[in-house]
C-alpha cells in the first residue's frame, strides 16, 4: 500500500501566472482516510492532480511509496492512484457501463475471471449492478458520478482519490459513498476526498486538511478541525463546521457527537425559558 509525501509543492498555471499551490507539505500514510476542504480555488483539486501525474510540480516534490512521481508516467501513477473527477462527464467516454468500468483494469492487464470479478464488485458497491449494457448518458447525473467511482474502484489502486463524491447525491447516494470509503479503508487502502459536505467529512474521515490560497492552514482530526478553536480559521476560507459540531459544543458533547448522542441530549435538555423538558 502506498504512502504519499508532498514536500514544498508549488504549482503555477501558465495562463495568467496563477499560483495555485504555494509550498504545500503533506504526508499521507497507507490506509488513512483524509478529507481536503477549503473554498473554491484554494488548491485542493490542483493538489490531488499531482498525485497521479495529471499535473507536474512547478517546484517541490511528490513521492508515491518512496518513488519520485516525476520519474513515473501518468499510466504508471494511475496504477497506484485512482482519481475521480468532480464532473463525471469529463471522465466518462465509453458506450456502455460495462466498457467504462472495464477500461481501467484492462489497461492494467486484467482479463477473464479477474476482470469480471473487478467489474462485478465495483458495480455492486455503487449500486449499478444490472446496468452493464446501459449507455452512461442514459443514467442521471448522480448515477454517472457513481459510475465514475466504479470505474476507478475496479482498478483496485492503493490510493483512491474522490473529488466531490457526494455532489448531486440524495441521502441514499451519500450513504453509498460513505460505505465505499469505509470498505476501501478497511482493506488498508488510502482514501482522499475533496468535499464541501462537512457532515460527510466529519462522519467518514479520520483526518481533515484545510486549504486556503494554495496552502495548508489546518490539519487534524475532525474533532480538532471542527472544534471551536478552529472556527475562525474555517471562516477565513468561507467554511462552517457541521451543525452537529456547533450543537455538540453548546451541549458539552464535543465537536463530533454521534447522532444518537445529540438526539438524546436534545430530548433531555431543559428549554431556554421555562426549564421544562
Amino acid at each position: 500500500m502506498a504512502e504519499l509525501v508532498v514536500e514544498g509543492l508549488a504549482h503555477v498555471y501558465p495562463e495568467g501566472s496563477v499560483r495555485a499551490l504555494d509550498g504545500v507539505d503533506l504526508r499521507v500514510t497507507a490506509g488513512e482516510r483524509v478529507a481536503l476542504i477549503g473554498q473554491n480555488g484554494s488548491g485542493k483539486t490542483t493538489l490531488v492532480r499531482h498525485l497521479n501525474g495529471l499535473l507536474r510540480p512547478t517546484a517541490g516534490r511528490v513521492s508515491v511509496d518512496g518513488t519520485d512521481a516525476a520519474r513515473l508516467t501518468v499510466a504508471q501513477l494511475a496504477a497506484r492512484v485512482g482519481l475521480t473527477f468532480q464532473d463525471p462527464d469529463r471522465q466518462i467516454f465509453a458506450g456502455s457501463v460495462r466498457a467504462e468500468v472495464e477500461f481501467g483494469p484492462r489497461n492494467l492487464g486484467r482479463s477473464g475471471a479477474e476482470l469480471a470479478a473487478a467489474r462485478a464488485e465495483a458495480l455492486e458497491a455503487t449500486g449499478l449492478g444490472g446496468e452493464e449494457k446501459t449507455n452512461p448518458y442514459d443514467l442521471g447525473g448522480s448515477r454517472r458520478k457513481l459510475l465514475a467511482i466504479a470505474s476507478v474502484l475496479a482498478m483496485r489502486t492503493s490510493v483512491l482519490v474522490l473529488d466531490e463524491p457526494t455532489t448531486g447525491q440524495d441521502a441514499r447516494g451519500v450513504e453509498r459513498v460513505r460505505s465505499i470509503v469505509e470498505a476501501v479503508a478497511a482493506e488498508g487502502r488510502t482514501v482522499i476526498a475533496i468535499s464541501h459536505d462537512m457532515r460527510f467529512v466529519a462522519e467518514s474521515f479520520d483526518r481533515v486538511v484545510v486549504m486556503r490560497a494554495g496552502r495548508v492552514i489546518l490539519d487534524g482530526t475532525p474533532g480538532e478541525v471542527f472544534g471551536p478553536t478552529s472556527w475562525e480559521a474555517l471562516a477565513s476560507t468561507y467554511l462552517e463546521p457541521p451543525l452537529a459540531a456547533v450543537v455538540g459544543d453548546r451541549l458539552g458533547l464535543g465537536s463530533t457527537p454521534s447522532e444518537a448522542l445529540l438526539v438524546n441530549a436534545l430530548r433531555t435538555s431543559p428549554g431556554p425559558a421555562t426549564g421544562r423538558r
